[in-house]
């Protein structure tokens, strides 16, 4: 039986997308979701989603774990890590068309080597895309209930390992496997990544 699963938050409100469910977007004619459940599938996963509202969802098979912590995107990573079931579990923001499955899986097959397991291209951590011990929950609360909502101040005091610039480069150019799609323009830079015609 695996020691990891794999967890999808949802986001917030789209608000800078006109109100739009981020993980549902189509890029390259598929949703971000569809194209995140694709790249896991690789890996022998199928993720759970952390979500406020679980109706956009509804009928498409995938389960749905409510976001009640109310702490913007570290009480979604907290609750999906309070939620993992799991030794380990594997955390994407819902708004990453481009990853893809060798990558994803480099990052999970480091998981034993600390509590967080990241990439930080040019030197930025970014923990929403990130391999999390399910053993730091306790200590994610601690940063909530401090007002602390940082999420990579939350890593403060954790054991984190990163992958660098060039252990990204084996993949794809960090620019395009870490596209994260929070306005129009993004939107609009995602669907031209993707080979849709401007």
């Amino acid at each position: 039986m695996a020691d990891w699963c794999a967890m999808v938050l949802a986001g917030g409100h789209g608000r800078r997308l006109g109100g739009a469910v981020k993980p549902l977007l189509q890029v390259g004619g598929r949703s971000i979701l569809a194209r995140q459940m694709e790249a896991l599938a690789d890996l022998g996963a199928t993720p759970r989603l952390v979500a406020s509202d679980p109706r956009p969802y509804a009928g498409l098979g995938i389960d749905v774990i409510p976001d009640a912590a109310d702490a913007g995107a570290l009480g979604g990573l907290y609750t999906a890590v309070a939620h993992a079931g799991t030794p380990h579990v594997l955390v994407l923001a819902g708004d990453l068309p481009f990853l893809t499955a060798p990558f994803l899986r480099a990052l999970v097959d480091q998981r034993h080597a600390a509590d967080v397991v990241l990439p930080a291209p040019a030197g930025r951590r970014q923990p929403l895309c990130a391999v999390y011990a399910a053993a730091v929950a306790p200590h994610l609360a601690r940063a909530i209930a401090a007002g602390q909502w940082r999420v990579t101040r939350a890593l403060d005091g954790l054991r984190v390992r990163t992958l660098d610039d060039d252990a990204l480069a084996a993949f794809a150019p960090a620019a395009r496997l870490l596209l994260n799609v929070n306005t129009p323009e993004d939107a609009t830079a995602a669907r031209r990544e993707a080979g849709e015609p401007g």
